[in-house]
């Protein structure tokens, strides 16, 4: 019967991790190339270069493009977010306390996630920088940034995206044509619902794990096969009962690497911040 019991509980714990790991835990996984199921510790993502059409003569072969393939390879790597529950203390609190356990570690690898697509975007070659960081985040640096983005035959497809700190969010506020109606439409205002907004055909979001240094974050305009992400193993849940400590120890875990498969995709946004 209480083998039972924990089976049941292990496996509602889980699934409540995985459903705080989608609906809070990462908020840029869902904008990068993903390939899950990994089997290995490491994979392989390719990149595709560009082919040019060209004309035959009447009766002869068609022309082959010799489209160059670039295998870039991800590693994988393993991470660990652990905690005790007291079965005393259980009794003793009037909230759920495994739903916060199950938060916590879900939203603690969420950061991870996201902290490894930031570090893969990190480098990023500084000839792909709009402007420099000796300003915040002007319209001009943004329109810089687009005119970039389309001079490199970055795709308008509907997936790109923009990841910035929240003090260039509140700069973009400042912006006419970000925030006002007459420019952008009463439903696409960034102040309604989540703090995320379409603009210029880019989904616009806020992030509070972008790298600042010197003064200096880097925000990041991307499309989304511009960056990989490799899952080997998803968030996945493990409760032990520990009779020594008279206690559950619940641990969260994921194997997950990222990195940069197509630099000419993205354009990094550094902006100074005081």
């Amino acid at each position: 019967m209480s083998t039972t019991v924990e089976q049941s509980f292990s496996r509602q714990f889980e699934a409540e991790v995985h459903l705080a790991y989608q609906r809070m835990g990462s908020k840029l996984r869902n904008t990068v190339r993903t390939k899950d199921g990994i089997k290995g510790s490491s994979t392989t993502f390719q990149k595709v270069g560009k082919g040019t059409a060209s004309t035959k003569a009447r009766h002869g072969k068609v022309p082959v493009m010799n489209i160059d393939h670039v295998p870039v390879e991800i590693a994988l790597q393993d991470y660990y977010a652990g905690d005790w529950v007291d079965a005393l203390d259980e009794i003793k609190l009037r909230h759920d306390e495994r739903s916060v356990v199950a938060n916590a570690g879900a939203y603690a690898l969420g950061r991870k996630t996201d902290e490894l697509l930031i570090a893969a975007m990190e480098t990023t070659p500084t000839s792909q920088d709009s402007e420099d960081g000796t300003t915040g985040l002007t319209k001009s640096k943004v329109l810089e940034a687009f005119e970039m983005l389309g001079a490199l035959d970055v795709p308008d497809d509907g997936q790109r995206y923009a990841v910035i700190g929240w003090k260039q969010w509140s700069d973009l506020l400042d912006i006419e044509e970000f925030a006002n109606a007459d420019y952008v439409g009463s439903d696409d205002l960034p102040w309604r619902g989540t703090q995320a907004k379409r603009w210029l055909g880019t989904l616009w979001m806020p992030h509070s794990g972008l790298a600042l240094s010197g003064g200096v974050r880097n925000g990041y305009w991307y499309h989304k096969t511009a960056v990989g992400h490799a899952i080997g193993q998803d968030v996945k849940a493990d409760i032990t009962w520990h009779g020594d400590r008279a206690a559950h120890f619940v641990n969260h875990m994921m194997s997950q690497g990222a990195g940069v498969i197509d630099p000419t995709g993205i354009v990094r946004l550094p902006c100074l911040e005081s």
